[in-house]
This record gives structure tokens, sequence and C-alpha cells, in this order.
């Protein structure tokens, strides 16, 4: 319907097709906005909402509390099956979001049409339209915004550098830590999708797709961290299931 709207407003440019697409745009403009600030929520240190610093860096949280102290990355695993139970969760969004997106070229198409709108009205002394719904998507917030969709899987690179970026800045923290945990998680999820008795013991078959996004979400989180990725011969984690299963 979007889609119908903004085309009648760009072939046909008066007042009335142009106030419809625009109402029609608005809270889906708004929908991305939120979007992209649970991304950066995520990973960033700093989320930027209304001028105001709030600091946000859950998956960067999660992955301390799993690789750092004396427990080994298998102790951690067994012992605090709640934050693994988060981060896996947290995977398996990233996967469906960027799934979705891809499959849905309109939020590109929508934005860039607001951002046209935008233009215009910054440019031009009339003021046709009423933008005051959504003033707080300022014009450096919508650059940054245009920036993260243009990504093919948005979500799952800015969940691949927040990764990066903790084994960086956590030098105290041994690497083979981080690169263990995400390869012994992988190995779970491998071990359940090999067993059909279990997945007998499934009610649903999106459980078993649950598995299957978590498992290959580590395998790219592993991929970014280790230092020679996780498809050479010493990789601890089996590409080769990953690759012709």
């Amino acid at each position: 319907m979007t889609v119908l709207m903004i085309t009648d407003a760009i072939s046909t440019p008066t007042g009335e097709y142009q106030q419809r697409a625009w109402q029609a745009v608005i809270p889906l403009v708004s929908k991305l906005k939120r979007f992209y600030e649970f991304s950066m929520e995520l990973a960033h240190n700093h989320l930027y909402n209304y001028n105001i610093i709030v600091t946000e860096n859950v998956v960067p949280k999660i992955l301390f509390q799993l690789c750092s102290g004396p427990l080994t990355p298998t102790q951690h695993l067994e012992n605090q099956q709640a934050l693994v139970k988060q981060l896996a969760e947290t995977l398996e969004f990233v996967l469906k979001f960027d799934e979705h997106k891809m499959k849905t070229p309109a939020i590109q198409n929508d934005f860039s049409y607001y951002r046209r709108t935008m233009t215009r009205q910054r440019m031009s002394s009339q003021d046709g339209l009423l933008l005051t719904d959504t003033r707080e998507v300022t014009n450096e917030l919508a650059n940054r915004m245009s920036l993260f969709y243009a990504h093919a899987t948005p979500m799952l690179k800015v969940l691949s550098e927040a990764t990066t970026h903790f084994v960086a800045e956590n030098a105290d923290i041994p690497i083979e830590n981080t690169t263990e945990t995400l390869s012994t998680m992988a190995k779970v999820c491998l071990r359940m999708l090999e067993n059909p008795n279990l997945i007998a013991q499934f009610q649903r078959e999106e459980t078993q797709l649950f598995v299957l996004r978590v498992m290959v979400g580590l395998v790219i989180l592993y991929d970014h961290v280790h230092p020679h990725g996780a498809f050479v011969k010493a990789s601890n984690v089996d590409v080769s299931w990953y690759t012709f299963s």
C-alpha cells in the first residue's frame, strides 16, 4: 500500500498525493528508527536519543560474563545458562531481522522517499507538509540510519563488529576464551540437530529453526573473532557440516 502511495506521489506530485504518502511513511520511519536504536543498544557503548547519551552495550556485557573469570568456557556455559539463552535469542533475532530486511526492498525505498521529502522541505520556503511527527529523526540520525539499512545484513554486521571490538578492548581476556565459548555453543547446537530423537521431541518446527539460526550466527561470530577464521583445518567448528548438510 505504501509503495502505491509513494508511486502516486512521485508520478502525480500534487499536495494531496504527497500528503497521503507522507502520512503513510511516518509510522514506518518511526519503526525503522526504533530498530536502529535497538541495534545500538545491543552492541555500542553510546546510543544517541533526543540529544541524551544512554550507555548500553548488551552483547559485550553478556560476552564479558561468559568469557572472563577463572571458569573455563565450558563451565561458564554450564553455570550461566540464562546468559547463554539470552545470547542465543539475540542471535536468532539478528538473523530473523536481516532475513526479513533482505526480503523487503520497500524498507530502503520508503526511507529514501522520506529523506528526499525532508530535503525538499528544508530547501523550500513552503510548508505544505506536516513534519512535526518525525522531527526526532534529525538529518544526522537519518544519515546514520541510511548507512545502517544500506547493508544486506545490518544487524549481523553490528553484532559482528561488537564482538570483534569486545575482543580488542578486553586484551586481559584470552581470545581463546571467546572463540572456545562460541565454538562450544555451536557444537551444542550441532549435536542437537544431529540427534533425531531430540528433534522429534521439539513440539514446534520453529524450535529446530531457532537452533539452526543460533548455530549459524555463532559460526559467523567465530569466523570474525578467530585470527584464522572458521574455514581452516585447525578450526574448532566443523564447517563441513554447515557447508554440505
